[in-house]
């Protein structure tokens, strides 16, 4: 039994008539009948009952209709299924996500993308940096979100989509939280809640380098690699530390952030990289599936700079010309 045979036989019984079935079907009779009669001895059972108006379905064929349009139906689904994974219109994205991209990036990014690819399934999973790279390296995940500077490609297509601006975190309780912006290195004796190199080492190595540019190298009392965490730790008075604007989204209460007023002009390193623009090639080509990620990623780039843009100055990051920018980028196995 095959599907060319399930075919003929609902053809035939919707159609009651071996010639009318064998016109739709684009076939001559005699084969029809002779397809019919060995599926016939194959399941051991007359389907059908010979009229002289034509066919009707045995008890054994009507037990066997219903099933047969299922398994029809089921064929064309995996068809479908092929057709759509293989153009990019559907399928599986593993996408590594880390957890500050859930502030503003992501749910800004997912409607976009579930618009124009409803039948394409995402799947999200929260981790750190390292390993975002070390699944996409492993084909754990297809994409991964995560901040710039990433400083182990390992060949991957990197498209910046996002960007943001260091503030300071500071405890309500500082003396610094009366300010509503500080030079960086007018808090250059305080204890810091840094980023762990090994974990976050993109964000570690900017947080650090912003100091550096303010003149001082940090007292690191404290690392923490999640967002929530630094915040955490800052309420509590073990210190303050460097985290993304977009972090005002969801600041804990007890803590303050400030902006930064001392921000350096001659760091231009990545500032001048334009959002869109693709720095670095994957050397082998990308599934259908993960590369319909860009044009949702990209189209939708415009339209968080425009709502960004209308937004209240609580939500909108400070965005000096020479600036240490912090870049959001999609990043492609």
């Amino acid at each position: 039994m095959n599907l060319r045979q399930l075919r003929q036989f609902v053809t035939l019984a919707e159609t009651g008539n071996f010639h009318r079935a064998a016109e739709q079907l684009h076939m001559a009779q005699p084969p029809l009948s002779v397809s019919i009669r060995k599926l016939e001895e194959e399941l051991g059972s007359a389907l059908f009952e010979r009229t002289t108006m034509g066919v009707v379905l045995t008890p054994a064929g009507q037990a066997m209709l219903a099933d047969a349009r299922q398994a029809l139906q089921h064929a064309e689904q995996c068809r479908q299924a092929v057709h759509d994974a293989r153009t990019g219109e559907g399928g599986l994205v593993r996408l590594g996500i880390i957890g500050s991209a859930t502030f503003a990036l992501l749910p800004e990014l997912i409607p976009s993308f579930r618009a124009r690819y409803p039948k394409i399934e995402l799947e999200l999973s929260e981790a750190t940096s390292s390993e975002i790279l070390d699944g996409l390296i492993t084909r754990r995940f297809d994409a991964g979100l995560l901040r710039y500077p990433v400083l182990h490609p390992n060949g991957c297509e990197i498209l910046p989509l996002d960007r943001d601006d260091f503030v300071l975190a500071v405890s309500e309780q500082s003396p610094l939280a009366q300010r509503e912006a500080i030079a960086l290195s007018e808090a250059a004796n305080e204890p810091f809640i840094m980023y762990p190199a090994d974990k976050v080492p993109g964000l570690a190595a900017l947080a650090m380098m912003r100091c550096q540019f303010s003149g001082f190298a940090p007292r690191v009392a404290q690392k923490a690699m999640q967002v929530q965490t630094i915040m955490s730790l800052v309420a509590s008075g073990l210190g303050v530390g460097l985290v993304a604007s977009v972090s005002r989204l969801m600041m804990p209460r007890g803590i303050r952030c400030l902006s930064l007023s001392d921000n350096p002009r001659g760091f231009t390193s990545a500032s001048r990289w334009p959002c869109g623009q693709t720095a670095t090639r994957a050397p082998w080509s990308i599934s259908p599936g993960t590369r319909c990620v860009f044009p949702p990623c990209r189209a939708t780039t415009g339209a968080i700079r425009t709502a960004r843009s209308r937004a209240g100055p609580h939500q909108r990051a400070p965005t000096g010309n020479h600036s240490v920018v912090i870049f959001f980028t999609l990043v492609i196995a």
